[in-house]
């Protein structure tokens, strides 16, 4: 499986900089989660990545090499959102008329707003919906949702159930570290897999009584996933412990599901990027010269990541 960040245009107001900062230099481009733009929403490419077609191709590429595509799914907007225009009833208003950005205190985000799922309720699933079936026209059947927990649990249940009547291969992965009753009610609801506590659980006895756990009762509706890291958590145990535990997290996993879920190789992850760089070159240069093959005619090359 091969999991993409949000690929959506990214907004310009308050737009971060390193380190969460609101100055940005010219060369950054945003957080990924910060979803919209005058060039679109959550049904848009961003154009530096190509277009739905290039997008479609990729899915198309992926599957004849037997990789399937997870999209993130992430329900929130950048003030450049065409949502915020069209409807600002979506979103929670201040006395002053101004629309609230997110906060996690003590961080503030202000290039994000946070969507009132209360104002109306039916809307938002049937464009929720909407959205999904777009991303499921083109390719994917895996979406990896961010902070389910954070939003009612009806909605999802509503949104899971009306895509899975009619494409029931289709995936949702809850990507929520909460409350183990939360995360038990988010799989009860309709969610086939979700994230889970493995990532800090590395002791043979945390392992143990973490399985235990999961192994129970829950086993008859809970899918666990077991990354041993996420895009943004990478475990003081995998940075510094050497080669031991990049060979034994892969090798705790067999109770996780298989279908549409893969954990990345942890021994990469510790690798600093100038000693990757270096080999990359080296192999490179190793190689004897011919024809790429797999590339779309014509098609632009993939921008580096810049975030």
């Amino acid at each position: 499986m091969v999991y993409l960040p949000p690929i959506h245009p990214i907004g310009t107001t308050f737009r971060k900089g390193r380190n969460n900062t609101l100055s940005p230099g010219p060369d950054d481009v945003g957080v990924p989660w910060a979803i919209g733009s005058p060039e679109g929403g959550h049904d848009a490419v961003h154009p530096d990545l190509g277009t739905l077609e290039d997008f479609t191709w990729f899915v198309d590429q992926a599957r004849t090499l037997g990789l399937e595509i997870a999209l993130d799914f992430a329900l929130q907007c950048s003030p450049d959102h065409p949502w915020v225009h069209k409807h600002p009833e979506w979103f929670h208003h201040r006395p002053d008329g101004t629309i609230a950005y997110a906060e996690n205190p003590p961080k503030k985000y202000q290039d994000i707003y946070p969507i009132a799922f209360d104002a109306d309720m039916d809307g938002l699933i049937a464009e929720t919906c909407r959205v999904l079936r777009h991303w499921m026209d083109a390719g994917v059947r895996i979406f990896r949702v961010d902070n389910p927990h954070t939003k009612p649990v009806v909605f999802w249940e509503r949104v899971i159930a009306d895509i899975n009547r009619t494409d029931p291969d289709v995936i949702f992965l809850a990507e929520a570290f909460t409350r183990p009753a939360m995360m038990h009610t988010l799989a009860q609801i309709g969610f086939q897999q979700s994230y889970t506590y493995f990532t800090w659980r590395n002791t043979k006895e945390e392992l143990t009584e973490y399985l235990t756990e999961l192994s129970g009762e829950a086993a008859s509706y809970m899918r666990p996933n077991f990354f041993a890291n996420t895009p943004d958590i990478l475990h003081a145990y995998l940075q510094h412990g050497g080669r031991p535990p990049s060979r034994s997290a892969p090798s705790s996993r067999p109770p996780s599901p298989r279908p549409g879920a893969s954990t990345p190789a942890t021994n990469c992850a510790r690798t600093p990027r100038s000693e990757r760089a270096a080999r990359s070159t080296s192999t490179r240069r190793s190689t004897s010269s011919g024809t790429v093959t797999g590339r779309r005619p014509n098609a632009r090359a993939a921008p580096s990541p810049r975030c």
